[in-house]
């Protein structure tokens, strides 16, 4: 099962992240939420939850 671990603001850091993710290892989708506000959701699988939050959050924080 897939869970949010992160809502974007624009395409182009939803982009971003999942590359990042990515090189680190994760499965990781893009959704777009709402195209009018612009909003994308990072999912990730659920089992990966916690190691893909401390990864975020040192990407997030750079």
């Amino acid at each position: 099962m897939w869970t949010v671990i992160y809502i974007a603001p624009t395409a182009k850091i939803a982009d971003r992240l999942k590359e990042k993710l990515t090189e680190e290892g994760f499965l990781v989708q893009v959704r777009a939420i709402s195209l009018t506000k612009n909003q994308y959701e990072i999912l990730v699988p659920e089992g990966e939850l916690e190691e893909v939050q401390e990864v975020l959050n040192s990407i997030l924080h750079r």
